[in-house]
């Protein structure tokens, strides 16, 4: 996997002071949505920022909502990818998901450390919320 320069620079630290599985696992999200901007055009450069405190990924272009994606000391076993709850993201990812993925609430998508992260539905839920604008009047697009 590549490694890409953090922006801004303090998400590095934020970064580096998870533990080891949850920074691997929270890494690998964060190549994935970089890769998956990058393979659409309609979604173009991605914008890493902290929204509450949290590493988050915006679409200037407007494409999408903004993914935020953080580990939490009080549930230690688990990441969380969020989206905005104003959204029906979780509504599908329940959907199409059931009995993969875990969701809490209507933002938030919880993924357990003591195994592999699962790719393609991350994949998939990842897609849906770089271009949820693009989207929403259109049928689900899959990867």
């Amino acid at each position: 996997m590549t490694s890409r320069p953090f922006s801004p620079p303090d998400l590095d630290a934020k970064f580096a002071s998870y533990p080891d599985d949850a920074g691997k696992a929270l890494r690998t999200i964060r190549e994935w949505i970089f890769d998956l901007a990058a393979t659409d055009p309609a979604i173009g450069q991605i914008t890493e920022a902290f929204k509450w405190g949290e590493p988050a990924w915006l679409t200037p272009s407007g494409s999408g909502t903004t993914i935020r994606a953080d580990w939490k000391s009080k549930t230690p076993g688990q990441i969380a990818i969020y989206v905005n709850c104003q959204t029906d993201l979780i509504d599908r990812i329940r959907s199409h998901f059931d009995g993969i993925l875990q969701c809490d609430g209507n933002r938030a998508v919880i993924l357990p450390l003591d195994r592999p992260l699962p790719e393609e539905p991350v994949k998939t839920v990842l897609v849906w919320a770089l271009t949820y604008h693009l989207d929403r009047r259109k049928p689900t697009r899959k990867r």
